[in-house]
């Protein structure tokens, strides 16, 4: 059986129904069909589907490992959750421009997919919708979405090149995570946080642009993105979080605005190849490993607004050779800065009550 026609009585297919057709290459399938079972079509390898259809309801293809192409008619609006999830055969897809929504999950791990189209008439994609399509290397984001959802393509492997449309808001957790083939990404002006390990595993990443209007950038956004060798973060950024650049090694330079508060736990750890630092007169606390093991730091400058310095905060920082803590510091926690064996001074004010 190579072409099948469902009449428009029918409302409902059952589970298996055509599993295993493997000659199978169109079903024309009515809009008067709203019930779908599960594995309906396992083992199909190519497949056309035709007729008036107005979604693709959740899980309809997943699973279906040797799925190699299928072509979706111009009457489906919805992707739904899970759709083509675990598609591992599945190599291309178009993408109607009558589709508005792509739901969660929808393309998980398909690992052989190499490109997508999304058609400008896309304004929502879900949570996890390309997460782990290691072959993925390009893909376009219609200007219609707003929001770049929870690990939408996180660990895309492949994904060399991207372009973010200034209709974005928002980068989600995970977004990018281990984009491992990423090397340079411009976010636009009208994104207003970077969502925790964004960028985290983006080991080829060696530059980005972070626009001003970036008022958060979450925790561990930039963890072990070890080629990346400059960033400037803007004045409308409040606070350094935790881990957000740690195992950045091939950061030589990094200007922290004054606007900044705090520099949370294990922001620059490993950070091996910065050089120096200036920690602006807004900061009041240093994190606890903030700086440990900045190996190539030869000077740093601790203002006068700073209250604590958090334990191991410089630890094995070899290349400082002095250091003044101001009289504002009343706290300096454990083995701060143990290992520093080039320092030769150092003053403690008498305003430092707990030295441990």
């Amino acid at each position: 059986m190579t072409r099948i026609t469902i009449p428009s009585s029918v409302t409902s297919i059952g589970d298996y129904a055509f599993c295993k057709c493997i000659s199978l290459i169109q079903i024309t399938i009515p809009s008067s069909v709203i019930s779908f079972g599960n594995h309906i079509f396992d083992g199909i390898k190519i497949l056309e589907i035709t007729g008036d259809i107005k979604y693709i309801p959740n899980k309809l293809f997943s699973g279906c490992s040797s799925l190699t192409r299928i072509t979706i008619p111009s009457s489906i609006t919805l992707i739904g959750d899970y759709a083509f999830c675990e598609c591992i055969s599945l190599t291309q897809i178009t993408i109607p421009s009558s589709v508005t929504s792509i739901g969660d999950y929808a393309f998980y791990d398909c690992t052989s997919l190499t490109q997508i189209t999304i058609p400008s008439s896309v304004t929502s994609i879900g949570k996890n919708a390309f997460y782990y399509c290691e072959s993925l290397m390009q893909i376009t984001i219609p200007s219609s979405l707003i929001l770049i959802e929870v690990n939408i393509f996180n660990r895309c492997t492949s994904l060399a090149q991207i372009t973010i449309p200034s209709s974005i808001t928002s980068i989600g957790n995970g977004a990018f995570f281990e984009c491992s083939s990423l090397e340079q990404i411009i976010i636009p002006s009208f994104v207003t946080s970077i969502g925790n390990s964004a960028f985290s595993g983006c080991s080829s990443l060696a530059q980005i642009t972070i626009p001003s209007s970036v008022t958060s950038i979450g925790d561990y956004a930039f963890y072990e993105c070890t080629s990346l060798i400059g960033i400037t973060i803007p004045s409308s950024v409040t606070s350094i979080e935790k881990n957000v650049f740690y195992g950045c090694s091939s950061l030589t330079q990094i200007k922290i605005p004054s606007s900044v508060t705090s520099i949370g736990d294990y922001a620059f750890i490993f950070c091996l190849l910065l050089t120096q630092i200036t920690i602006p007169s807004s900061v009041t606390s240093i994190g606890d490993y903030a700086f440990y093991e900045c190996t190539s730091v030869t000077q740093i400058t601790i203002p006068l607004s700073v209250t604590s310095i958090g334990d191991y905060a410089f630890y094995e920082c070899t290349s400082l050779t002095q250091i003044i803590i101001p009289s504002s510091v009343t706290s300096i926690g454990n083995y701060a800065f143990s290992g520093c064996s080039s320092l030769t001074q150092i003053t403690i004010p008498l305003s430092v009550t707990l030295l441990i």
